[in-house]
Formats: C-alpha cells, structure tokens, sequence
C-alpha cells in the first residue's frame, strides 16, 4: 500500500523535477491539497492555456508564473523547459482540465525528460475517463482509453472495425458537434451496444445519458443542440457466439420466410439475438432477398 507520509510543499517543489499536475475537469474546488502545494511552489507551470490556468489559479490564490505549452508549440516549447530542468527548476505540467497527456500536450516533454534522467512525479486527480467510468455502470474491470476517433469516415470505419472484437468497455473524448455522426458509426458497426454518454461532469448541466446507442441517438436527435465536453462509454464485445456465416444465413431465409418484414427490423432483431452488428446482418438480409 502506498505511504501515507505527508511531505511539506518545498519538499514537493525540490529543483529539476518535473511535475504532471491532474486539475478539476469542471468544478475547480476538484483538485488536491497536495497539488495546490505543487502549483504555489515550482519555479512555473507549463500551461496547455493560460487563460484557463489562470482562472483556477487565482480561484486558489496561486501567483507562479506561467509558460504557454499546446500542441502548436511543443516541440519548438520542449527544450526550453528540458534546459529550465536541467538547470536544477522545478516546474509543472498541466493541461486545460485533468491529466496531462492524456489526449492532451505533454508526451514530449515527458519522453524527453525521462530520456535526459530527470525525475518526473505524478500528482493524480481528475480524469475525465476514469470519473464517467465510474458511475457507467458498464464493467470497470477491464477497459481501453481510445482518445478523440479519427475524424474523416474513411479512417472512423477503419478505427472502429478494429474494435469489433475488443472485449473491453471502451472509452473515447469527442466533440458535441460530432457526437452523433460517432454513436450512428458505432451502432453500424459494433452493433447496438449498451453506452453511456457523460457530458459537462462535475459543472452546472452535468448530465449522463444510459441506453443502447439505438435510444442514445434517437435522445439526441430530440435536442436542438448538443453541448459542452463529451466523454462516451460503450460496452465491450460480448461473448463470441462462433456463429457461422451459413447458420446466420439459415436463421435470416427462416426469418423471412416465417414473418416476412423489413430488413431494417429483421437487422435489429437478429444482431441482438447473435450479438453481431446490425450492418453485418443488414447486409446479408439484402444479399438473400436479391437472391
């Protein structure tokens, strides 16, 4: 179990050290005691924006200094902060909200600073992923960080066919303006999984949304808009059935022949039934009606 031992806030700020700090995702009381001690004593603090490290350092009275550090300049940004290591600084990474490097700035400098022999400290704290996780009820034991899916359809096909088979819950970041472009692309090709969409967690309009995609997209659609930061959760692949292509052929010529019906609603029904996705099958209904 790890050590309980306090350490008094100079001892956390010791020079040449490197600090990744999580801070708040929304409510900016979110942060811990020891990272507020971090922040009021490095040297500075690599910001992935200063406006909004501004905000939650002057609500917790902090004056260090601050260095702009995003992804448009961190590679030009990176070894001006190694050479302010190196001369014996102590600073402190943070992003806009949570824990550098994860989909956000930080993984070079802290592949640089590891390859120099700089010590690197973690102080943990929020995550986006991990508190939507939480409370999901889908499995915990188990899951992927996945990031922001690619943006151009071609590429989100591809992101996701390699996802079909993945037994893990999977967790991905994307933008309220995409958001159901990536639930539809997911229920085309992973099936119509349970999911859980968690937007603006820990502010004002927190708010988490539990269904099959099928009923989180149909919610939407009933919004004008949709708003503010997006963490989407959906349930890993299910048990593998080891159906065969001809079995599934068979149950599909049966289907129709017992109750002929659309091959939207027969889709649904029988990628529900075989745990398979609903393109899959839709496609296969199509080829036996042609045929």
């Amino acid at each position: 179990m790890p050590s309980s031992s306090q350490h008094p806030p100079a001892a956390e700020a010791a020079g040449g050290t490197l600090y990744i700090v999580a801070t708040p995702i929304g409510n900016l009381d979110d942060i811990t005691v020891r990272a507020l001690q971090v922040l009021k004593t490095v040297d500075s603090i690599a910001s992935e924006d200063t406006r909004c490290t501004g905000r939650l350092l002057a609500h917790h009275q902090i004056k260090t200094p601050l260095i702009s550090y995003h992804e448009h300049n961190e590679r030009r940004r990176t070894p001006q902060l190694l050479a302010r290591l190196e001369e014996g600084q102590a600073l402190a990474l943070v992003s806009d909200a949570g824990t550098p490097t994860l989909s956000d700035p930080g993984f070079i400098l802290v592949r640089e600073a590891a390859a120099a022999g700089i010590t690197i400290r973690p102080i943990p704290g929020p995550s986006a992923a991990i508190a939507a996780l939480s409370v999901s009820g889908l499995p915990t034991d188990a899951f992927i960080f996945l990031g922001f899916p690619p943006r151009k359809p071609r590429r989100l096909e591809q992101h996701l066919q390699s996802l079909r088979n993945e037994p893990r819950t999977l967790i991905w970041y994307e933008s309220p303006r995409r958001l159901k472009n990536l639930l539809s692309a997911l229920r085309h090709v992973l099936g119509d999984r349970p999911a859980v969409v968690g937007r603006e967690m820990t502010k004002r309009y927190e708010e988490f949304l539990r269904g099959s995609l099928s009923q989180l997209i149909t919610r939407l659609d009933a919004r004008d808009d949709i708003k503010g930061e997006i963490t989407l959760l959906v349930a890993g692949s299910p048990p593998s059935t080891d159906i065969s292509r001809e079995t599934l052929r068979a149950a599909i010529r049966q289907a129709l022949a017992d109750n002929p019906q659309p091959a939207s609603t027969l889709a649904r029904e029988l990628a529900a039934r075989f745990h398979l996705p609903r393109g899959q099958v839709y496609d296969l209904i199509l080829d036996e009606k042609n045929s």
